[in-house]
């Protein structure tokens, strides 16, 4: 239906040892989507790269770890497929500003805000 972006979500949670630390990463491990991962157990940081919504991920940590999990930043990096890319790049131009799964855009507009917890 909805074509997964390539993303990078940088998210907050509290992670107090080392088996929740291993807890976390088998979770993130066993996501299909997820292509890289780095969990930073000192600054309570966890780094999740791939083809995914943000949301979806944090929601799954949070289910599974029974934690709160903060989105603090998502960088989106657009379409980075064959064909589709340079195709749909000079149609999608007008059509990025109405997307609501445009990340980018949607982070733009909101650095006074509070980080999304899911």
């Amino acid at each position: 239906m909805s074509e997964k972006r390539l993303c990078c979500v940088v998210m907050r949670m509290n992670l107090d040892c080392n088996a929740c630390c291993r807890k976390a990463g088998r979770i993130i491990l066993n996501m299909k989507e997820v292509e890289r991962h780095m969990i930073e157990k000192e600054d309570r940081k966890v780094i999740v790269c791939g083809r995914f919504r943000p949301s979806d991920v944090a929601i799954k940590l949070r289910k599974k770890m029974n934690r709160r999990v903060e989105i603090l930043h998502v960088q989106g990096f657009g379409h980075e497929g064959g064909g589709d890319g340079g195709g749909g790049g000079g149609g999608g131009g007008g059509q990025e500003e109405h997307d609501p799964h445009n990340y980018d855009n949607a982070m733009q507009h909101d650095h006074t805000t509070t980080p999304l917890l899911c």
